[in-house]
C-alpha cells in the first residue's frame, strides 16, 4: 500500500542502514551496508515522486520510539531484518514493490549471513559518549569545538538532503533536477564523513527531526539567497575549526570541505536561474 505510512518506515530503514555502516568498525561491511542504504534512499525517491503523482501527502516524521543506537553489532542487525520483513508485508505486486522486495531480499541474505559468523559480532563504541579524538591529542576546548561542529554539521547536512531531496521531486526541468541531486550527493558524502567522525568520538546519534515548514518552501528563490548565505557561514566555520585546531590532518579535511562547499554555492547560484 503507498501511503505516507510506507513514506515513513522506508524513511526510517534508510536511517537505520546509513547509521549502521557509520556505527561499525569493520570496513567491507561498512562499505557494503552503505551502498545498501544508497539503495533504499533510491527506494524513498521512488516512493516520494508515486506519492506525489498520486496526490498523497506524506512527510518526515520518525516513530517517537526509532533509535539507532545499541552496545551490539549484531542487535542492530536483527533489528533491521525485522524491520525489512515487516515491510514486505505492506508490499503489493506492482513492479516497483518487485523491485523493492527483491533488492531487500538480498540485503536479508546478507544481514542472515553475518549473524551466522559470531566473529563479525562487535562491541560498538560509537554511542559511548567518550567524546575523545582518537587520531590526535586534542585539548579540551579542541574537543569541544570539534564536537559542537559535528552535531551542527551533521543536522544541516541531514536538512539539506532531505529539502533538495523534496524539491527534486517537484522539480519541472530536466536541469533542476540535475542540480538538486549534485547538491544531494555532496551533503550525502558531508553526512557521512561527519557521522564517521562522530563515531570514532562515541558520540554519533540521529539527527533531530524536520517540521514541515522546513522543507514546504514557497519561496525557492528566497530560500536559494539565504541558503548561499548559511554555506558562506559554513565555509567560515570550518576556516574557524581548520585554524584553532592544530592537528594537521584535522585542520586539512576541514579545509577539503570549505573548498567542497566553495562548488557548493556555485550549484545553488545555477538553480536561481530556475526559479
Amino acid at each position: 500500500m503507498m501511503d505516507a505510512t510506507l513514506f515513513q518506515r522506508k524513511h526510517q530503514l534508510w536511517l537505520r542502514i546509513a547509521f549502521l555502516s557509520f556505527a561499525i568498525n569493520n570496513p567491507s561491511i561498512k562499505n557494503r551496508l552503505y551502498e545498501f542504504s544508497q539503495i533504499e534512499f533510491r527506494h524513498l525517491k521512488w516512493v516520494a515522486g508515486s506519492l506525489y503523482e498520486n496526490n498523497v501527502s506524506y512527510n518526515y516524521g520518525r516513530d517517537t520510539l526509532f533509535s539507532i543506537e545499541s552496545e551490539s553489532f549484531f542487535t542492530l542487525v536483527r533489528t533491521t531484518i525485522n524491520e525489512i520483513k515487516s515491510l514486505h508485508l505492506l508490499y503489493d505486486e506492482t513492479p516497483l514493490f518487485e523491485r523493492m522486495r527483491h533488492d531487500e531480499s538480498y540485503m536479508l541474505s546478507t544481514l542472515n549471513a553475518y549473524l551466522e559468523k559470531i566473529s563479525l559480532d562487535e562491541i560498538l563504541s560509537a554511542f559511548n559518549r567518550s567524546l575523545n579524538w582518537p587520531d590526535a591529542l586534542l585539548s579540551v576546548s579542541e574537543t569541544d569545538a570539534l564536537a559542537l561542529f559535528l552535531f551542527e554539521e551533521l543536522y544541516k547536512e541531514y536538512e539539506l538532503i532531505m529539502v533538495y531531496f523534496y524539491r527534486q521531486i517537484r522539480a519541472t526541468t530536466a536541469s533542476q533536477v540535475s542540480h538538486f541531486q549534485d547538491l544531494m550527493d555532496e551533503s550525502h558524502f558531508h553526512l557521512r564523513s561527519f557521522a564517521e567522525m562522530m563515531t570514532k568520538m562515541g558520540i554519533l546519534s540521529l539527527p533531530r527531526t524536520l517540521h514541515s515548514r522546513t522543507y514546504e518552501i514557497a519561496d525557492m528563490e528566497k530560500f536559494l539567497r539565504g541558503g548561499i548565505i548559511e554555506e558562506e557561514n559554513a565555509k567560515e566555520e570550518c576556516r574557524r575549526l581548520s585554524s584553532s585546531i592544530t592537528d594537521e590532518k584535522l585542520s586539512a579535511f576541514f579545509e577539503f570541505i570549505n573548498y567542497q562547499e566553495s562548488y557548493h554555492i556555485e550549484i545553488m547560484k545555477k538553480l536561481l536561474g530556475e526559479f
